[in-house]
């Protein structure tokens, strides 16, 4: 029997980060860059105005009060967008709106709720100071320097800066495309009337979504009968269309598990078992050069199982240098035993006060209690020599927060 590390560890080894590819900036978003990126101009890339105002010289201002007005003839009017026609002399202002250019000459700006809003003559009542409400070329970002690094994951952050520093592409690790097949003639589609022995196909459904969340592009393929010839035509199309399929079900040792008993025979797959709770069955190997992770077909047993081996190499087949999700430390709220000789991923639910983080068992902890999982914000992964946890005792949780 495997221990929970030593499967994780052949999981991860099926991929690597894929081979990046250059795309168009708003088709990076969620992906890695696998390069560093600098800027290809300065910003701001010219002097410009934070404000609706006026462009001024300060020492013409100062002394300027609400019950001393300084008078200044308005020579020009710039809108964003457009480049100023005059200089600002001595004793003049220029009518400026927000993101133009500073004019030469001035070196403030006033806002126009310093003044009368006046179009040939403006009374200004507030004296700025030298450099007030603008923005110089180069303050954010100068020329060539580093804008993101090579590892990013792109969101929507860091394509502002991209854009604005003048990139239309990026060079990215792409995100994985990710076959979600679900085997079973007991399941049917959600939505539909269940007859007697059958049940929904909760567990694609979940996958899909785990892989969203994961980074990776989920496409849905079946659910597929319990017959050998559909299984096999099934793995055969997704391998060539797919960077990595998951399956779940039919990896267990009853006499219906088609998922093992074709995938026994390519060689390349091995089935074994884990030393953990829920998630016992599992297998993981290749379908041509395509990686497989075969997962349990009770719900509870194979979103355990995505978490600890699938989303991890899916977010290494990304490029993410961080792979796992954060931990927390965290305190036992209430007792609760675990089976001796596994590593348990009980589900539980956080409470955060002044003295730390507490965690609480969510109910039954069997294999099939959606229920429960729905509820759950955390795994606490117990030790496999560990076989009772009383109140108090420290925890490690996985956080199953969304995170980037």
């Amino acid at each position: 029997m495997r221990t929970v590390d030593e499967h994780r560890s052949a999981a991860l080894a099926l991929g690597a980060a894929l081979t990046p590819v250059r795309v168009p900036l708003l088709e990076a978003l969620g992906c890695v860059l696998a390069e560093e990126v600098t800027a290809a101009w300065p910003l701001p890339s010219f002097d410009n105005t934070s404000m609706d105002g006026y462009a001024v010289r300060a020492v013409d201002l100062e002394g300027a009060a609400e019950q001393s007005p300084v008078s200044l003839r308005v020579i020009d009017d710039v809108a964003a967008g457009h480049l100023p026609s005059r200089a600002v002399e001595p004793g003049s202002a220029v009518r400026i709106m927000t993101g133009a250019r500073i004019p030469a000459g001035a070196d403030a700006v006033v806002p126009v709720e310093w003044t009368d809003g006046g179009i040939e003559v403006v009374s200004v009542s507030r004296a700025p100071d030298a450099g007030a409400h603008v923005r110089l070329r180069g303050e954010d970002v100068r020329e060539g320097d580093p804008l993101v690094p090579a590892g990013t994951i792109v969101t929507s952050r860091q394509i502002a800066l991209l854009a604005a520093a003048g990139r239309g592409d990026v060079l990215v690790h792409p995100r994985p495309r990710v076959a979600v097949l679900s085997t079973g003639d007991e399941l049917v589609e959600p939505g539909q009337p269940l007859e007697e022995g059958r049940i929904a196909d909760s567990n694609s459904f979940m996958l899909m979504a785990a892989v969203t969340e994961a980074g990776g592009i989920p496409h849905r393929a079946g659910p597929v009968r319990d017959d050998e010839a559909a299984l096999r035509a099934a793995l055969e199309l997704e391998a060539q269309r797919s960077d990595l399929i998951i399956s779940t079900g039919g990896v267990s040792m009853g006499a219906y598990d088609t998922v093992k008993a074709v995938l026994s025979q390519t060689g390349s797959v091995e089935f074994v078992k884990v030393a953990m709770q829920p998630g016992m069955p599992q297998g993981l190997g290749r379908v041509g050069a395509t990686p497989i992770i075969t997962l349990p077909g009770n719900p509870v047993s194979a979103y355990v199982s995505f978490e600890v081996f699938a989303r991890p190499l899916i977010r290494r087949m990304r490029g993410c240098s961080w792979v796992d999700r954060a931990r927390i430390d965290a305190r036992c709220g209430r007792a609760f035993t675990s089976p001796a000789g596994k590593t348990q991923f009980a589900r539980v639910t956080v409470e955060a006060d002044d003295e730390g983080v507490t965690a609480l068992p969510e109910g039954a902890q069997g294999s099939h209690i959606l229920g429960g999982l729905a509820r759950a914000q955390a795994l606490a992964v117990i030790p496999p020599e560990v076989t009772r946890i009383e109140q108090g005792d420290r925890l490690e949780l996985i956080d199953l927060s969304p995170d980037d």
